[in-house]
């Protein structure tokens, strides 16, 4: 018998469309349950937060201990819990004390992964000295919009917290950021030159024999303060003690008519620190790097008036100094009293080592370049033999003017500087030149690399010879 084959196409296409049809419903309907899932997923975690930011009156929202769970597929909450200084009592009126809500709000926040503290815009927050304890959920945000006031007599400062106002300890993935304001209200304690304080201290009760830094970070691991203002210090504006991993951005520090011992940016047995794009002016160091340093970049820093970017003083009271891979770049300095800068004090121990200035603009600046290991806050100190040693320092594209002389290489007679370079220096007196001296250069030893203007630094460094490394290093050991 013969078979007809004539619609066997037609069939087969048919059979391949219902099986098409058949698959496209299946995954269809899976989709859709997907979509429903993760819709109530999202719902229940929008509702969270919202009960968690709006907490409302002076009652702490109940915050667990415990991280978290990380949200089923893939989605991330696109709010995290917001923790306001006014929901937890604050007036924001300048003149009642807050500092209770303050404590209060980062109590709670503290617990809470990714919270936000916030300070908001429009109101002023009276604040006592006051330690903000961590350690605290990772990513704490602390939102500065608004601004903070520190209590501007100094009698009322309790004696207890006499070395800053506002104390971050043992922070870890912590963040300060905002458009506000930190003011240390510093007047009062600048009325006094440096002689009458003391001597005022000495009979008054109510004058204390130490000034605060405002803002104090102490044993904390990558911190971000960004974009803030911090003004008015009665000392140091933002200090770093025993911390690692801290970025510093775009952050402006001002203290107009401050006193000549309120530093911009003070740190001590830090490591890995960036500091960059911000603009610094105070009456003594823009930033100050002191002991256990190292590791430290300052870059795109405008910085005046001031004292200029400093080391030290290290090795006061014949104590150990170790400071190490130091880099300071595209620096503009104005109207400041030095430029770039090391100071030690003679007696000291250890060494600094690893230091890099490069591509620095000074302007109307008194000391552009300055190496000193006889330094002295006195009138007169004892003189000593010990010295902090002082190695591989490059002073690199430093042009500009100065107002009374180009450089002070001002090296120890026991312990001379070592390495030293001098690479396309370019600097000229200034309008307010009163012609002192073209610099001073002793006991210094390295290479000079045209061009150099004044041409007398080309005389500045003496080529160094086996034996004085060996001497410099024989003094390295003590850091290693």
């Amino acid at each position: 018998m013969k078979k007809n084959y004539k619609h066997s196409p037609l069939i087969f296409l048919l059979v391949l469309l219902l099986i098409f049809f058949t698959a496209f419903s299946m995954v269809s309907v899976e989709a859709r349950k997907h979509h429903t899932k993760k819709s109530k997923i999202h719902h229940k975690h929008r509702n969270r937060n919202n009960k968690q930011k709006n907490g409302g009156g002076n009652k702490a929202p109940d915050c667990s201990d415990s991280p978290s769970p990380a949200p089923s597929h893939g989605f991330y909450p696109t709010q995290f819990p917001i923790f306001d200084i006014l929901s937890f009592g604050a007036k924001g009126d300048g003149v009642s004390d807050d500092s209770k809500a303050l404590e209060g709000a980062w109590e709670a926040a503290c617990k809470v992964q990714g919270a936000t503290l916030h300070i908001p815009s429009e109101f002023q927050f009276l604040i006592n000295p006051i330690t903000l304890q961590g350690p605290c959920m990772p990513n704490f945000i602390f939102q500065v919009d608004g601004t903070l006031l520190a209590p501007s007599k100094v009698g009322t400062w309790p004696k207890s917290s006499l070395f800053q106002w506002l104390n971050f300890k043992w922070m870890h993935n912590f963040t300060i950021q905002g458009t506000g304001t930190f003011d240390g209200q510093g007047y009062n304690w600048w009325k006094l030159s440096q002689i009458d304080y003391f001597q005022e201290m000495k009979t008054s009760k109510s004058i204390p024999d130490i000034k605060p830094t405002v803002l104090r970070f102490y044993a904390s691991y990558n911190v971000t303060v960004r974009d803030i203002k911090i003004m008015n210090s009665p000392q140091c504006h933002l200090k770093f003690d025993n911390s690692k991993g801290v970025k510093i951005n775009n952050v402006t520090i001002s203290a107009p008519g401050s006193s000549p011992n309120t530093d911009g940016i003070h740190l001590q047995n830090s490591q890995d620190v960036e500091i960059h794009h911000s603009n610094i002016g105070t009456g003594d160091d823009c930033v100050s790097i002191q002991t256990g340093c190292s590791n430290i970049h300052v870059h795109h820093i405008n910085c005046g008036p001031g004292h200029g970017i400093s080391l030290g003083g290290l090795g006061k009271d014949k104590s150990v100094a170790c400071v190490s891979d130091i880099i300071v770049e595209n620096v503009n300095l104005e109207s400041t009293m030095y430029g770039a800068r090391i100071k030690t004090w003679q007696g000291g121990l250890g060494s600094v080592k690893n230091i890099s200035f490069s591509n620095i603009q000074v302007s109307d600046v008194k000391v552009p370049i300055m190496i000193d290991q006889y330094y002295c806050d006195k009138h007169v100190c004892k003189n000593q033999t010990g010295a902090v040693a002082i190695s591989n320092v490059k002073f690199n594209q430093i042009t500009g003017t100065y107002s009374a002389k180009p450089i002070h290489l001002a090296c120890s007679n026991s312990i001379p500087c070592t390495d030293v370079d001098l690479i396309d220096i370019q600097l000229k007196p200034s309008f307010n030149y009163r012609g002192i001296q073209q610099g001073l250069c002793w006991n210094s030893y390295g290479k000079s690399q045209a061009p150099l203007l004044p041409s007398s630094m080309d005389y500045c460094v003496r080529r160094g010879s086996g034996f004085v490394r060996r001497i410099s290093r024989s003094h390295e050991n003590v850091c290693s």
